[in-house]
């Protein structure tokens, strides 16, 4: 007899994928086919041009965000990578520290699962200061015991920014802890020290810590990668702070030393575009391709050490195809061999959600949102509206600066707007109140409140439970009626934001809008369209009333974050970011 003939093995089916691949290694464009196996690249061969067609794309290793709070997107993981990936996102480093201000560990759990549920490659990271600071109300707190469990948890890529730079500095134990843990299991440690310079900056990296998101000028960032050669600087380009302009020549000054990133990104914003955006605009600006590239799609995955495909033989089939290579419009993203978008559409269904949250405020009257005259003055000094009377005037007050596109504030000195024996808000100087209640306490303790410059609202009031990083009530207005009603609204939907119009008819009767956030009071159950339709309509409301920043809402949201510069307002009061302590909203008097 014949020997038996072996059953035949059918080889892995393949898909082909041709385009003018863009080769960061080899620093070349050339016409190529990709071959797809299992999810991976199993071949690639070279293609001739001419055999090209004319509109053939451009092929490009996918899009990372190399640190962004999904959270700020207002989105769930899911319905957030939905989005992302119709903008060629393949990834993103992403710190959970917003849910886990709000809820601990089962907001971070909350997280990992619902991003398990997309194809899409999550790298989160275990929050180290939660909360930030122990001058503000937190929902939860993570200690060292919390962050080594979440660091022993394979889906934690690395040790989520250390905001608290005075407690490395000052050599805290527990953060000092958290660093070594990171370390032991070969995670990263990022960084967060705005303003940070010499040998307080040098001392900061010694620590074990390799990132920096919050330099604000060329200077500053020289200064830290002056550090030590491990030391990466993120070109941070969100709905708030915008530092591309200042950082920009980085890109070709250090190649292999920088990334890209949003930090936070409004939906609307996510609406139009992502790191390719950014990556046009560096075009645009004339840096090198290939070095443009590396940051936004290489670096990241180095660094962090990613399962994110690069384009090579063996590597995940993680890739985009794009138009051009100066406007980087997307024309499919794919994802583990699997096309996760094309022509602007998320190819995946969405899943169900089941919102957690921890919301206790109550509802506040626009009484508790006065602020009296100076405390041990026996008598008014000046009870008129009139900021320039000839009577004797009070004090001066400590003063919020709020700046477009920056998440710093300044501190100013003005003498208060006074009616009867109270500081009022005063539109026409562009003094408007500023206010902060605690959302976790029962019962819910009395507000904070100041006065804060910048917002250029004339009338109304905005208000949210989207404030840095504790996620208290937050609101400016210029009425204390106003502000209650903003405020009530956000109440009333147990997390959101709002905004309270005056009617024409009634200056003290409002028109209330509101996008609810049930997940954590931070993020929508819906998907993006819906969730930025909302927040555009809430947007243009707070423009009508006079705001005149970029984004007011975004910017709004980072008047209480404590741990950066210079002054801001936490539910316990006025904080000085640079001595890092409390300070009186009273300036002594001389």
């Amino acid at each position: 007899m014949p020997p038996e003939t072996p059953p035949t093995q059918n080889p892995p089916d393949l898909t082909a994928v041709t385009g003018r691949l863009v080769d960061l290694d080899a620093r070349a464009v050339r016409p190529t086919t990709l071959h797809l196996a299992d999810g991976r690249i199993a071949d690639i061969t070279d293609a001739e041009e001419r055999d090209l067609p004319a509109d053939a794309p451009f092929l490009l290793p996918g899009f990372v965000d190399a640190h962004v709070h999904v959270e700020s997107s207002m989105l769930t993981p899911s319905r957030f990578a939905a989005a992302a990936v119709t903008h060629g996102t393949v990834a993103t480093v992403s710190d959970p520290h917003e849910i886990a201000n709000v809820l601990g560990v089962p907001g971070v759990k909350f997280m990992l699962d619902d991003a398990q549920r997309v194809p899409f490659k999550f790298c989160f990271g275990a929050p180290s200061c939660v909360p930030a600071t122990t001058f503000e109300t937190a929902g939860a707190a993570l200690g060292v015991d919390e962050v080594t469990q979440l660091l022993d948890d394979p889906r934690i890529g690395y040790l989520a920014e250390v905001m608290n730079f005075p407690g490395v500095l000052n050599g805290d134990e527990a953060l000092h802890a958290m660093i070594a843990a990171a370390k032991a299991r070969n995670k990263p440690a990022d960084g967060h020290a705005p303003g940070l310079r010499g040998d307080d900056a040098q001392c900061y990296f010694t620590s074990g810590i390799t990132t920096d998101h919050e330099c604000f000028t060329l200077d500053e960032a020289l200064d830290k990668l002056a550090c030590n050669d491990a030391v990466k600087i993120l070109i941070r380009e969100g709905s708030a702070a915008r530092n591309f302009d200042a950082l920009f020549p980085l890109i070709d000054r250090f190649p292999g030393r920088i990334m890209l990133c949003s930090d936070d990104k409004h939906p609307d914003d996510l609406a139009l575009g992502h790191i390719n955006t950014l990556c046009a605009e560096a075009i645009k600006r004339g840096a090198d391709l290939f070095n443009v590239l590396r940051a936004a799609c290489a670096v990241p995955v180095e660094h962090y050490g990613l399962n994110v495909g690069q384009l090579r033989v063996g590597d995940p089939a993680d890739f985009v195809e794009v138009d051009d290579l100066t406007t980087f419009s997307v024309r499919r993203t794919w994802i583990n061999g699997q096309i996760v978008a094309e022509a602007g559409q998320p190819h995946f269904k969405l899943p169900g959600l089941n919102p957690i949250n921890r919301f206790h405020a109550d509802r506040v009257n626009p009484d508790a949102l006065r602020i009296p005259l100076k405390p041990g003055d026996s008598h008014p000094r000046a009870l008129t509206n009139a900021p320039h009377s000839n009577e004797t005037t009070p004090p001066s007050l400590r003063v919020i600066v709020a700046h477009d596109g920056q998440l710093v504030t300044t501190e100013e000195h003005h003498a208060p707007t006074v009616v009867d024996g109270h500081v009022v808000a005063d539109p026409s100087r562009d003094l408007l109140k500023l206010v902060v209640i605690d959302r976790y306490t029962r019962p819910t303790p009395p507000p904070a409140v100041a006065l804060i410059r910048g917002f250029g609202l004339q009338r109304g009031a905005i208000a949210g439970s989207v404030a840095h990083d504790s996620h208290n009530l937050l609101a400016v207005g210029a009425s204390d009626d106003a502000l209650a009603t903003a405020l009530n609204a956000v109440v009333d939907a147990r997390g959101g934001l709002a905004v309270a119009t005056p009617r024409d008819d009634d200056a003290n009767t409002f028109d209330v809008d509101v996008l609810p956030l049930p997940v954590a009071g931070l993020m929508s159950d819906q998907p993006l369209a819906a969730v930025a339709a909302d927040y555009e309509r809430l947007d243009r409301a707070a423009r009508q009333l006079g705001a005149t920043l970029r984004a007011p809402f975004m910017t709004l949201g980072f008047m209480a974050l404590l741990v950066i510069p210079a002054l801001k307002l936490s539910d316990r009061g006025l904080f000085d970011g640079n001595a890092f302590c409390p300070v009186s909203l009273w300036v002594h008097d001389p």
